[in-house]
């Protein structure tokens, strides 16, 4: 979910509430806070805190909660994800450790570090290295399985093959999605189980059609809807997430606000494709 922010800069957590609200009432079976498209970089961890206990008031336990608690800190993420825990989290999304392109052998020992640090609260694993610089192996994550609480991986490396690897060695233990939503269908098709979606801001219900298509072995359907919502999917990462989003949710009538330096609003060009593409988009 993307984070709103005020005029003033400030998150506005009234404005989060109703869109949290709002993306359940789309299809969304679960919500994830602060995380890439929500800006956690340039979060403070009390804004997180904030935000998270805003949003669970809002939703009253309607959908899970999946707090973002990574760090390239280990220390920090420990922290964090103890409390994600104490706020009540369903779940915390772990980002391989950015900037310091730590080792396997390292990237094993950070995750190992967070997943004991709350051993009760389930683990999504997202690798995503064309932000953090370094990939978390298949082989890594096989023998991350024996924390328990490891369950599930975002999978954001731009590739199948990833959700290929991590099939073969991990079976039905691991709970992959796909973390880009033009790949969703694809991924889905070789063991994804769903996605971790940007687009679903702007398309949740057809989303939510589409995997459930593939899911109940209407493939014609699920390819049609994934054709149809594929200019969506191109035009919300023509340039860095969640420029693009935030743009488009204001022109749906969500005032998210403008993201944080040093990320910049969209470009006219952006808004214009956003534009054209919003009112192509048919409902299902």
């Amino acid at each position: 979910m993307v984070t709103p922010f005020r005029a003033d800069g400030a998150v506005d957590l009234e404005l989060a509430a109703r869109l949290a609200e709002h993306l359940v009432a789309q299809g969304s079976d679960g919500l994830v806070l602060c995380g890439t498209t929500g800006e956690s970089p340039t979060l403070s961890w009390r804004e997180q805190h904030q935000l998270f206990a805003a949003v669970k008031e809002a939703l009253a336990g309607r959908a899970p909660l999946l707090a973002g608690s990574g760090s390239n800190c280990t220390a920090e993420a420990v922290e964090a994800t103890r409390e994600a825990a104490a706020l009540g989290a369903d779940g915390a999304l772990v980002v391989v450790p950015y900037y310091n392109k730590p080792p396997q052998d390292g990237l094993e020992a950070h995750v190992r570090a967070v997943a004991a640090a709350a051993p009760e609260l389930p683990l999504m694993l997202y690798n995503i290295p064309g932000r953090t610089g370094c990939s978390l192996a298949p082989d890594t994550v096989a023998r991350l399985l024996d924390c328990p609480n490891v369950i599930s991986f975002k999978a954001a490396s731009g590739t199948t093959e990833e959700v290929s690897q991590l099939r073969a060695l991990c079976g039905q233990r691991l709970a992959i999605y796909s973390g880009d939503d033009a790949l969703t269908l694809p991924m889905l098709a070789v063991g994804a189980v769903g996605v971790v979606s940007v687009a679903s801001h702007l398309a949740g219900p057809q989303i939510r059609a589409m995997v459930q298509a593939f899911l109940a072995g209407e493939n014609s359907e699920a390819l049609a809807l994934h054709e149809q919502l594929l200019p969506l999917f191109k035009a919300l990462f023509c340039t860095t997430n969640p420029v693009p989003v935030k743009a488009a949710l204001e022109i749906a009538g969500w005032p998210v606000g403008a993201p944080r330096l040093p990320l910049l609003p969209a470009e006219p060009d952006v808004r214009q494709r956003l534009h054209s593409v919003l009112a192509a988009l048919r409902p299902t």
